[in-house]
């Protein structure tokens, strides 16, 4: 079991590095969008002026909102950390509690809904439409007594569309990216409609795009009376992340914040048992079981599940997000990472098969059978890996012995594979994760399990 204290591992991560903070963003167009992104969802007032010359003390606190809120480093400044963020697609929906239609967490009076697809868009068939969104109604209908019931005329109490730009209710669509749909809290009127930005390209089961059944699902519970969760496990996050529709389930927390408003659906036997539901790993769990420690570029990667932390240098904190909103092809639950600094890339392991990121870019031809790096056929998969700076070696394990991996030659070194306890005497056991911390010595750091 590869237990590590994450606090601790991020902590002297940045006690060792010693290179330079990660600089401030600060061009104009940025400015201008970060602007245009505090006014839309954290409610900053207008400015007269050089937005990011006056009004300091009001944009700093609307900053330090939207970094708390996004579990980032609060530092009221508009850093890079803070920009990249908010250049992500997201909802529509404000982050803060002064969205007018939101007023004291809403429900509908009723269990019995109806809704009404008004147009379609000509990126999937209509079949294809209706299914995801059928089966977007039904995430929340699995866990309540909300039941839906489809319409073809009149006014529903869902009221479904697709449009672009200025399409009618006073919050219009930005184009492609941005914003991809919004949608209004139970009430009279509007209440309860899902609006969808149709100049993004969506998707029935592809990764591509964006995937209707997964902007769908998190919109309907805006119009169930769902505001965002701050967790970046939850589907009512205000980021878009891919995951498989055919394997989606709610997280715990959407579970908890739906059922608040509605209680349990009554057609569960309360006796039977569950599945576990997805949850969100603590950093600071002593028991946080890592699946895969490495480094990118200076900033330190932490995986586990289908979320990672990173760390920036002199930073003591560690900012969680799913590996899916940054690299869709990428499984979950991997088994190994590391990164070389010769090729500036992070290479990740899953089972018989590598990736590898140049930055937050998925290189072209990956992934790749690890025997292309003259794995034999019978390793099935690597259970730790690490970088060596000072050798220019990449030590690949499994279980209790290890490769020698020649980044420049890109073949393995002769003599091997060695037994674990030859290379590093006293260590026994299968080793199960490797991390070298930068000026702390020229031997890895070992983890092995307890078996």
């Amino acid at each position: 079991m590869k237990t590590l204290n994450l606090c601790i591992l991020v902590c002297l991560a940045a006690m060792a590095y010693c290179g330079p903070i990660l600089p401030p963003a600060g061009t104009q167009q940025d400015e201008d969008m970060a602007e245009t992104y505090l006014k839309r969802f954290y409610s900053l007032t207008e400015q007269n002026g050089p937005t990011f010359r006056r009004g300091i003390s009001q944009l700093s606190r609307k900053l330090s909102e939207m970094q708390h809120f996004f579990g980032l480093k609060v530092t009221g400044t508009l850093d890079s950390e803070t920009l990249q963020l908010m250049k992500k697609p997201r909802c529509g929906v404000p982050d803060v509690s002064e969205y007018t239609t939101f007023p004291r967490n809403p429900k509908w009076p009723t269990n019995k809904l109806t809704y009404r697809i008004e147009n379609y868009t000509p990126d999937m068939s209509k079949s294809e439409v209706d299914t995801a969104i059928e089966r977007a109604l039904q995430v929340w209908a699995k866990v309540t007594p909300l039941r839906f019931t489809r319409i073809y005329s009149g006014t529903a109490d869902i009221m479904i569309s697709f449009g672009t730009k200025a399409h009618g209710d006073y919050y219009p669509f930005d184009g492609p990216d941005g914003t991809l749909a919004h949608a209004f809290a139970p009430s009279s009127g509007i209440g309860g409609d899902a609006h969808f930005d149709d100049d993004e390209t969506f998707t029935f089961q592809s990764s591509r795009g964006y995937n209707l059944f997964l902007v769908a699902a998190h919109e309907f519970g805006h119009s169930m009376g769902l505001s965002h969760s701050t967790d970046p496990g939850a589907l009512m996050y205000p980021v878009y992340s891919y995951s498989d529709p055919n394997s989606f389930s709610l997280s715990q927390d959407d579970v908890n914040g739906i059922q608040s408003l509605y209680g349990p659906n009554p057609d569960v036997n309360p006796k039977d048992p569950k599945p576990p539901r997805p949850t969100t790993p603590d950093a600071c769990d002593p028991n946080l079981a890592l699946d895969a420690v490495a480094t990118m570029r200076g900033e330190r990667l932490f995986f586990k599940g289908r979320f990672f932390w990173r760390s920036y240098p002199q930073s003591s904190k560690a900012v969680q997000t799913l590996i899916k909103n940054f690299w869709p092809e990428v499984p979950d639950d991997l088994d190994a990472a590391y990164e070389s600094r010769r090729t500036d890339m992070v290479y990740l392991f899953k089972g018989r098969r590598v990736w590898a990121l140049s930055g937050y870019d998925l290189v072209r031809g990956y992934p790749k059978s690890i025997t292309s790096m003259g794995l034999p056929k019978t390793v099935k998969k690597i259970t730790a890996a690490v970088h060596e700076e000072h050798s220019g070696k990449t030590l690949l394990f499994i279980d209790d012995y290890y490769y020698s991996y020649d980044e420049v030659r890109g073949s393995l070194d002769r003599g091997y594979p060695k037994l674990v306890e030859e290379g590093y005497p006293g260590f026994r056991g299968k080793v199960t994760a490797a991390f070298e911390i930068r000026g702390k010595g020229k031997t890895p750091n070992l983890s092995k399990s307890e078996s």
